[in-house]
């Protein structure tokens, strides 16, 4: 059996916790007298107020520790560190990470110690000045509760070779770990990264040494990190930036690849390791690697021919760039690229009379090549919001010239009002869509989301737009677009509707939507038949076609409702008597390991990576086909893997500078069914919690009632809980998981600078990260706090086809239709005090990308899909509820439970 993970947990006012698979740690180095003669100089001036600036720079830039050191000759280096690190403490914002206490004099160190709040670490202590002076200051520090960076130095001095490296830290190692008792998770190597290509043979093996090293410390020394200051490495070519960061790049690529797993980095030092240009990229990696004798000789006549340069000369002139005019704007806007495109326009309003004419004609001939691409099939939606993302960064740079003109009009082909309904948060659909009708020359008048039907109806009048379009992904937003319809047809308001969103179809809209509004009412699933259904409202003959639709609509319903007639139902008393039946004497059922409840308030969002399910990622970009073949795919493969290429860079963005949070809380309660179709929950905080005495709830399951072959029960979620006259005690679970904290301030941000492509994308990712934190938690309970599958060894195809013992049914889903069940998890969890995850008044969850439902762990529980219940279950739900029959139907999942 592999050895437990110990994890290096360090704090400030947040903790930070460092495991095998945690991202590179990110350690800020301007805070440091001896790499910043800014920092250096603030302090000498005792200019503390800016000082404190450096460091907030350093925290809002990327650092997840911060190295402060006060070694400088002129210094009191204790009173320094003291009165620094105590203002630190003041600045919630700056010391909500963890210190690193950087000297190489002890006084220093422990000057800091006795001030610094939270756990942080000490860089460092060695063998430099024998063992007996080891072991005390690696005493005090496990004394201080710190953790420690040790660096490969000993009594002959600093190691300098790969097998000097090992042997050093091996011997560091023991005497910490077994004479001094230090935590081995708190012990992090540096094994001295030094300069390359310095034309000395003793250095050609610098760096590979660091690496073999670093690999051979992360497999022999269990749980120790391994640091490092990475400019080190490029010491031999300052002053020349383009090949400099290009090193680093290339040297922290390889040795994060060799387990390093933290170090000081300036991050405007770097390159994008696959920006690298490729000559350059292969000559660093030569020195990097010893791979040849005169790898030293050609990095130094390469960077001798960019030594004048600044970075963006060593890229090459784009050949599209030699085009006319029209023809780069309508390839800047085909392609999706922003670089040229203010210079274009700026060349193009010069050209023109007056700067309208800019957006008219030359913006709206290259957006018409991008629609009718789209509308051909040549296009895909991820690049047409591209397109639209360039689109608006040059219509921002026109807007004030087109201001100052004060006549200047932009003639649009339609005005159209978006908003996602009152009670619902859910807006990646409707965005998509507003993007793809902006794009097509139609003046979007956005509303946002959990918007009210009079502010909808007010706005429309006013704005005397041309159609309203509705969003909505939960069930009450439904009847909330029903409202909307009766109150239009009240006021005698004749604009057309168009419906859309997950929960919507074109079964809800005519056979619920449509009978209460006379004017036209149309169902659109998805963003590319959405310009063509509003052309086809908008142009001048649209009688016509608005007559086909209430045509089309009439008869889809009834042939619905004739549909619907036809089949055969069950009474609820037959339905009872048809449950799924489980012999409970012959039924082993597993307690939880731990009872009560459990809340995660920041798992690092790594863990969740393997259990993304990109399938329906692409899917919400109207891309469809299954994860991974899609990338393959002969129509919409190269589109699909560009996508997919754009979501990993900004998912390593959001992993790398922690943009998102992750937050749940999850509980395992006692419980067993009562009266057929109840499940009595009892809120057991903790394993030393009685049972009778605890507080009881109620999980309301409904029932299959179609009428089945003989052999087939009728199931409900309750037949899988041991009833309570059984004599035996079941359990349930309930949970909610949130990754959507961050994105909507994230997505505000992309769309203040005019990337709707992003601002779509975060929310995107935030989504799919919902849905892998339900899978990874739903792993966790069935194989450690449940612990009814401990041997549980999965893939993640497996996963995603629930190949695993148990359920977890949601509120709203095919099982589980009725959203009322929400109520019941908050307050059963205490979710919104807890995570801060809130319900709507309709009860859609916020943040947006959230996931909330129960846990059953019967082997014998299965999914399955509620249909139609009839009016008799309606009219006992109700009362179970006690709620008004109208007010159930409005909780209900239509789609999933036709009333």
């Amino acid at each position: 059996m592999s050895e437990k993970i110990k994890y290096l947990s360090l704090s400030g006012l947040e903790p930070l916790l460092i495991g095998p698979n945690s991202n590179f740690i990110n350690v800020g180095e301007r805070t440091n007298v001896t790499g910043s003669r800014q920092f250096l100089r603030l302090i000498k001036e005792r200019n503390f107020t800016e000082a404190l600036e450096v460091a907030r720079n350093q925290v809002d830039g990327g650092a997840q520790i911060l190295d402060v050191n006060m070694d400088e000759g002129m210094l009191d280096g204790v009173e320094a560190m003291t009165t620094f690190l105590n203002l630190i403490a003041s600045e919630p914002d700056i010391s909500r990470i963890p210190l690193m206490i950087d000297s190489s004099k002890w006084e220093i160190i422990e000057a800091g110690l006795r001030v610094v709040q939270g756990k942080s670490v000490v860089n460092s202590i060695s063998l430099k000045e024998g063992e007996a002076q080891f072991k005390h200051h690696a005493k005090l520090v496990k004394r201080y509760g710190a953790a420690v960076i040790v660096m490969a130095f000993d009594e002959a001095g600093q190691a300098d070779t790969y097998q000097r490296r090992i042997d050093i830290c091996k011997r560091s190692y023991d005497i910490l770990v077994h004479e001094v008792g230090f935590p081995p998770q708190d012990i992090i190597f540096d094994p001295n990264i030094f300069p390359v290509a310095t034309g000395m043979d003793e250095h050609r093996k610098n760096a590979l040494d660091f690496f073999e090293a670093t690999k051979w410390i992360r497999k022999n020394l269990p749980h120790a990190s391994v640091s490092g200051g990475v400019s080190n490495v490029s010491f031999s070519f300052r002053g020349n930036n383009i090949v400099r960061e290009a090193m680093h790049s290339a040297f922290l690529y390889h040795a994060i690849k060799n387990g390093m797993n933290m170090g000081i980095v300036n991050p405007a030092m770097l390159e994008v390791y696959d920006e690298i240009n490729k000559d350059l990229l292969e000559r660093v990696e030569d020195v990097l690697f010893d791979r040849r004798d005169d790898a030293t000789e050609r990095l130094l006549d390469y960077a001798d021919s960019v030594k004048d340069q600044k970075k963006d000369a060593t890229e090459t002139v784009l050949e599209w760039r030699s085009l006319d005019l029209q023809a780069r704007i309508t390839h800047a806007l085909v392609k999706g690229l922003d670089a040229f495109i203010v210079e274009d326009v700026e060349e193009a309003r010069l050209s023109v009379q007056k700067p309208i004419s800019v957006i008219e004609g030359h913006l709206m001939i290259g957006m018409n090549v991008v629609g009718d691409l789209f509308g051909s099939g040549k296009m895909f939606l991820p690049q047409v919001v591209k397109s639209a993302r360039v689109m608006k960064k040059a219509v921002a740079y026109l807007q004030p010239f087109i201001e100052a003109e004060k006549d200047g009009k932009q003639e649009f082909a339609g005005r159209i009002l978006m908003a996602t309904v009152k009670g619902d948060v859910h807006d990646i659909g409707k965005n998509i869509v507003s993007v793809v009708l902006g794009c097509n020359n139609y003046e979007i008048i956005d509303l946002g989301v959990m918007v009210p039907p009079e502010k909808i109806i007010e706005t429309a009048v006013r704005e005397k737009v041309d159609i309203i379009g509705l969003s909505g992904l939960i069930t009450p937003s439904l009847d909330e677009m029903v409202y909307i319809s009766k109150e239009l047809e009240r006021q005698n308001i004749q604009i057309p509707l168009i419906i859309g969103g997950a929960t919507t179809s074109k079964a809800h809209t005519a056979v619920k939507i449509a009978p209460h509004y006379q004017h036209t009412v149309v169902h659109i699933n998805d963003a590319s038949r959405a310009v063509t259904v509003v052309g086809d409202l908008l142009q001048n003959n649209n009688a016509v076609y608005k007559s086909q639709i209430r045509e089309e609509y009439d008869k889809f319903r009834e042939q619905f409702l004739n549909r619907t007639r036809d089949k055969e139902y069950r009474t609820l008393e037959e339905v009872r008597a048809r449950k799924f039946k489980i012999n409970w004497n012959e039924t082993t059922i597993s307690k939880p390991k731990q009872l009560g409840i459990q809340v995660l308030q920041d798992l690092d969002l790594s863990k969740l990576i393997d259990f993304i399910d990109w399938t329906p990622f692409f899917r919400s970009w109207d891309l469809h086909g299954k994860y991974p073949e899609i990338l393959n795919d002969e129509v919409v493969g190269k589109q699909a893997t560009e996508l997919f290429a754009d979501a990993q860079k900004l998912l390593k963005q959001i992993l790398d500078e922690k943009l998102l949070k992750a937050k749940a809380i999850f509980g395992l309660f006692p419980a067993n069914t009562v009266d057929d179709d109840d499940i009595e929950v009892k809120q057991v905080l903790n394993e030393t919690d009685e049972i009778k005495n605890a507080k009881t709830f109620k999980f309301l399951t409904l029932r299959q009632q179609l009428q089945k072959r003989d052999e087939l029960p009728n199931f409900a979620l309750s037949d899988f809980i041991a009833p309570k006259d059984s004599g035996k005690q079941d359990y349930i679970g309930a949970f909610c998981v949130s990754t959507g904290f961050g994105t909507q301030e994230l997505a505000t941000e992309f769309e203040k600078n005019n990337d709707d492509y992003n601002s779509i994308m975060i929310k995107a990712l935030a989504d799919r990260l919902a849905e892998a934190f339900a899978e990874y938690l739903h792993k966790e309970v069935r194989t450690k706090y449940w612990a009814y599958a401990e041997n549980e060894n999965l893939t993640n195809t497996d996963l995603i086809k629930e190949a695993y013992k148990g359920i977890r049914p949601a509120p709203g889903y095919p099982a589980c239709p009725d959203h009322l069940e929400k109520l019941t998890i908050w307050k059963l969890l205490n979710v919104e005090e807890e995570i801060g995850v809130k319900l709507t008044e309709s009860l859609a969850m916020w943040p947006a990308a959230s996931v909330s439902g129960y846990y059953f762990g019967n082997k014998e529980a299965k999914y399955f899909g509620l249909g139609k219940i009839t009016e008799d279950q309606l009219k006992d739900y109700a009362k179970r509820r006690n709620i008004s029959e109208n007010e159930a139907r409005k909780w209900l999942n239509p789609n999933l439970a036709e009333t």
